[in-house]
């Protein structure tokens, strides 16, 4: 992306381009899957040339891991320091919120492996790190059976992204923010409100 000075010099501004390639990218990972998102077609839907990719990101894989890195930056200020009650909530605004398609492109591109290991490792520490957050925010011990718990709730809420993404399953297809949160509350009540011993 280029803009002009005062003195009509054109100059390219890297953090819109770098932003756009970000944007860009995340959607076709989303929708395309690794491998078959081309960096031609990212850079298209971008509107900038594919060198560009090379230049700010070195590589498919580069671009790749950078769109997981935001992804986890994103999902970390979602739990932050939420208590269980407030989960639900969150993600029933992720998922029929303002924003849910952006949030819904960011929780499938969780689901999209590139076959790269780094890549591939960086998709797994973000989900458990996510998972060890909303551990800690439900209370639970941070064992692997506190852990299994806050998976499984993360798995059903990744669960009902792809579905409302990928089918016409009514009513949940249309269902509104206000329509998930007490079902949500629900399940997230069932698998992680602590347990007495």
């Amino acid at each position: 992306m280029t803009s002009e000075d005062a003195t009509g010099v054109r100059r390219r501004d890297a953090a819109a381009t770098r932003r756009l390639l970000l944007e860009a990218a995340r959607r076709r990972f989303a929708a395309d899957g690794y491998t078959a998102a081309t960096v031609r077609d990212i850079a298209t839907d971008a509107g900038v040339n594919v060198a560009l990719i090379n230049r700010y990101f070195t590589s498919k894989e580069g671009l790749f891991e950078a769109c997981l890195a935001g992804v986890g930056d994103e999902l970390g200020r979602t739990v932050g320091d939420v208590t269980l009650d407030r989960i639900p909530h969150d993600i029933a605004a992720r998922l029929a919120g303002p924003h849910a398609a952006q949030h819904r492109t960011q929780l499938l591109l969780l689901l999209r492996s590139s076959g790269d290991e780094k890549a591939e490792a960086i998709r797994v520490e973000i989900l458990r790190r996510f998972a060890e957050k909303m551990t800690a925010a439900a209370g639970l011990r941070p064992d692997d059976a506190g852990i299994l718990r806050a998976q499984l709730a993360l798995a059903a809420s990744i669960g009902i992204a792809l579905l409302r993404a990928s089918t016409a399953l009514e009513p949940l297809a249309s269902a509104g923010q206000d329509d998930l949160v007490g079902p949500l509350t629900d399940m997230f009540t069932a698998l992680m409100a602590p347990r007495d011993a």
